[in-house]
């Protein structure tokens, strides 16, 4: 059952990403996938005191830190462009990756053994920083957001290390 459900994944993000899709066609296809993905992912769950990111089980068990790094890319690529729901009724939900200027480049590496680094650059100084010069609201939902969907791969507790060590640096261009 499980690869039943993975291949349908696969059909609909094909379907989501193609390009002569209609939008008709688009907004049906991620309801759906929607639905799939809340009914499998279905949220971090614990056991004892451990504590498993919503995808923590998606690369397997023994997977590398690199393809973990890679689902990470793939993740951050799809949510970028996912559509907004536009019918009557739809609701639409925020997404700060999906809110954030286009130009912004997202390099997900593993440059330590233990760790996955996520560089978000090319930011733009003014949306970058607010008028007294600190992070601004959408940067700081930013990171939390890409903060949040790498900590859906990981593991903890107090019997067990982490799987990796997630960080999030942000580079700001210079115009």
């Amino acid at each position: 059952m499980a690869t039943v459900t993975i291949g349908r994944i696969q059909r609909l993000r094909s379907l989501i990403e193609h390009p002569r899709t209609g939008e008709a066609e688009r907004a049906a296809a991620q309801r759906i996938l929607d639905r799939l993905l809340s009914k499998t992912g279905g949220g971090a769950h614990r056991t004892g005191d451990r504590c498993y990111g919503a995808r923590h089980d998606r690369p397997g068990r023994h997977a590398s830190l690199s393809r973990i790094a890679e689902m990470i890319g793939e993740d951050i690529a799809l949510a970028r462009i996912l559509t907004l729901p536009d019918g009557d009724g739809d609701l639409v939900t925020r997404s700060a990756l999906r809110d954030a200027p286009d130009r912004l480049t997202y390099i997900v590496e593993t440059p330590y053994d233990a760790g996955i680094l996520i560089t978000v650059g090319n930011i733009p100084p003014g949306w970058a920083t607010d008028a007294d010069g600190f992070d601004s609201s959408a940067l700081r939902a930013l990171v939390e957001e890409l903060t949040d969907l790498m900590n859906a791969y990981n593991h903890d507790g107090s019997d067990i290390a982490g799987r990796f060590i997630g960080r999030v640096r942000t580079v700001t261009a210079v115009d």
